[in-house]
């Protein structure tokens, strides 16, 4: 072998190795932003007592600390796509870290005006990686969709339990405000991480390629039938966050044992988030998936309903499953029902803000039928009819097709 192609083989090499570190950079990137996108929130609910009574707010505004933002989700979602074509993709995302981060921040200072200040700071950053990150994920890894969304999804469903479970136990040793901003430090690693993909960005698209892209998504009947089912699980899973400890109590569960039970229900999700995108993507069609989610769906809240207190357990596992696959299932269809990157990201933000719309409504709704029947037994028949919706908008999202030819 001559000095030449020697010298040839090194750079291939050393090409090969700068491929994969800027690769493994990037997954970890991804991971640690899966990681911000229910943590800040989910941290939230425990300590709903401790702030209303520290800062002496009413319950109402208390629990508006939850709703804020997912109505920032639904608000700022149509626009993360047309902040992305005309700063880049890395740069919007880089952006809305800092956002975050700053609003984790703001909200350990004391006083209600920094609590909801930084409050609408997290909904906004999430609200952007929100809608981009499956985009990203479809352009950076089109071969490997599944696995990467199973990534995503798990890193983003396993943190937000974790984050559920030991806000507590943190807010006894350094205060509600320290609990809180105890997440920030996987913000600030995100950042980190997400510096090598500002150096390697890619220039904002063309306003010529971006016209050639343009489709109007909103009437489109595909793109209509994803943002519907997208909306409905987003529903369920933050209606039932919000009331199942309530509603397990009231049926004789203890209430250490109902938390746990919600607990339960957020850990039966997180394997199936794995799961599920990789089998959706192997498959022609996903009517199966869909098929599966509905019937525990409609199962699990008959059994909370009807069935036996002993079998609350499997009653909230079967939910949770149900949870996981719907969930997977949305994030999957960004991808699968679109062609291009742009197609991705405009679905994703058509779909997320009519969906966050949604579940911001479902604990309200939940919580007014309640009151108005005295019971929960309305309230519980109203999400197995969303479960029988959730069904019915899946199998015509779950068909083969695109929304750019719907």
């Amino acid at each position: 072998m001559g000095l030449h192609q020697v010298s040839v083989h090194q750079e291939h090499q050393q090409t090969k190795i700068s491929v994969k570190s800027k690769t493994l950079l990037l997954i970890i990137g991804i991971i640690f932003i899966g990681a911000n996108l229910r943590a800040p929130i989910t941290a939230v609910g425990p300590l709903i007592s401790s702030i209303r009574d520290s800062l002496g707010i009413s319950n109402i505004l208390a629990g508006t600390l939850t709703t804020v933002p997912l109505l920032a989700f639904a608000l700022l979602s149509p626009f993360a796509p047309k902040l992305s074509r005309k700063y880049g993709m890395e740069g919007t995302l880089f952006v809305s870290l800092i956002l975050l981060t700053a609003g984790i921040v703001l909200r350990t200072i004391p006083g209600v005006g920094t609590l909801f200040a930084g409050t609408v700071l997290v909904g906004l950053g999430i609200a952007i990686c929100n809608v981009l990150l499956p985009s990203v994920i479809k352009h950076k890894f089109p071969q490997n969709l599944g696995v990467m969304t199973g990534i995503y999804a798990v890193s983003m469903n396993l943190c937000g339990a974790i984050a559920s479970g030991l806000s507590t136990p943190i807010s006894l040793k350094i205060g509600w405000h320290g609990a809180l901003g105890y997440w920030g430090l996987f913000a600030l690693i995100s950042i980190l991480f997400w510096i090598p993909q500002i150096r390697s960005r890619q220039k904002p698209m063309k306003k010529e390629s971006e016209k050639k892209q343009s489709i109007n998504l909103w009437k489109s009947k595909l793109a209509w039938q994803v943002t519907i089912f997208m909306g409905l699980q987003s529903l369920i899973f933050y209606t039932i966050v919000a009331w199942l400890p309530e509603i397990l109590v009231q049926q004789g569960v203890s209430s250490n044992s109902a938390g746990w039970m919600l607990s339960l229900m957020q850990f039966a999700v997180i394997p199936f988030t794995f799961i599920v995108p990789i089998l959706a993507g192997r498959m022609k069609n996903q009517l199966l998936l869909v098929a599966i989610t509905g019937v525990l769906f409609i199962a699990g809240m008959f059994g909370i309903l009807y069935g036996s207190e002993a079998l609350i357990p499997l009653w909230v596992i079967m939910i949770g499953i149900a949870g996981g696959f719907a969930f997977s299932l949305a994030m999957m269809f960004f991808s699968l029902r679109t062609r291009s990157t742009h197609e991705a990201a405009e679905l994703s933000g058509m779909a997320q803000s009519f969906g966050y719309l949604l579940a911001a409504a479902g604990p309200t709704l939940f919580g007014i039928l309640h009151d108005t029947f005295h019971s929960w037994t309305m309230p519980l028949w109203m999400l197995i009819i969303v479960s029988f919706l959730i069904l019915v908008t899946g199998i015509s999202a779950g068909k083969k097709g695109y929304v750019s030819t719907n």
